[in-house]
């Protein structure tokens, strides 16, 4: 029995229901009961303890977890339009040095792609991604770099967006920016590896087709809960590359992790990236 984690947010919900719920046929390997948790937690347990056999994670935390993980072709987020955001209560003046940032994990990709974008001597304060709205708008930090559904809410907090982190690195690399994918342990050997990026494809072509049937999964577990931003959200981060890689997506993604590289973020990278 497989170990299985990934977020509440409704791309992960909508992508898994298929999967969890046995809809896609007896072939698939028998999974445990989901963990569902924040993607810094998913991030922090692929890190330290390599813990579930198959898990979402960030890609900034997957070029750090190359050892023990490698990247499953299905199920992950990459898009154009979709990247974080950094947000502040009024327009920015001046610059980001000897400012508190507000961000949604250390090892998120939103971390790491604001530390491509700049490289002033600002502070960065990790939190969970539902409390930096809140807590930009109450002045605890100076600025926030917001996920998941909170870009289409920053406005009902009175912010104002700053900088649009994916479009500066679909400017900067001409690529879609890679957010988020799914992981399996390597020691799972390659034919039950192969097998588990097979069904989490066809959950993913599951839910395309049948798009009702994992609504009350996705709202019983949604931070926000109105119909139109679960929709919306959907739309941004479930798209073909998440059935489906293909090259373009991975290239993205290698393109990100030897960014990261050549920046001291990851260690050299001396392995494959996916089963071959």
């Amino acid at each position: 029995m497989l170990s299985i984690g990934f977020s509440p947010c409704p791309n992960d919900t909508f992508i898994f229901h298929g999967l969890v719920h046995g809809l896609i046929g007896p072939t698939c390997p028998v999974f445990a009961e989901p963990v569902l948790a924040d993607v810094e937690t998913l991030n922090s347990w692929a890190l330290h303890e390599a813990r579930l056999d198959v898990t979402k994670i960030s890609f900034h935390a997957f070029g750090h977890a190359l050892k023990d993980y490698v990247l499953l072709r299905a199920g992950g987020a990459l898009g154009r339009g979709c990247g974080p955001l950094l947000v502040a209560r009024k327009p920015l003046e001046g610059n980001l040095a000897g400012k508190k940032i507000a961000i949604p994990g250390r090892y998120t990709t939103a971390a790491m792609l604001l530390g491509l974008f700049s490289q002033e001597n600002y502070e960065t304060v990790p939190m969970p991604f539902e409390t930096i709205m809140p807590s930009v708008a109450a002045g605890k930090v100076d600025f926030g770099v917001i996920i998941h559904e909170s870009r289409f809410t920053y406005q009902q907090h009175g912010l104002v967006c700053l900088q649009d982190l994916g479009a500066w690195w679909e400017k900067e690399t001409g690529r879609p920016i890679p957010l988020g994918g799914i992981v399996a342990r390597r020691t799972l050997g390659r034919e039950l590896i192969l097998q588990v990026e097979e069904c989490i494809k066809e959950s993913v072509r599951f839910a395309f087709r049948n798009p009702d049937k994992s609504l009350s999964y996705i709202k019983r577990h949604a931070q926000e809960l109105d119909d139109r931003v679960i929709a919306r959200h959907i739309a941004l981060y479930v798209n073909d590359f998440s059935v489906e890689l293909g090259s373009d997506g991975l290239a993205a993604v290698n393109e990100f992790l030897q960014r990261g590289e050549r920046a001291g973020i990851f260690p050299k990278i001396e392995t494959e990236t996916v089963i071959a």
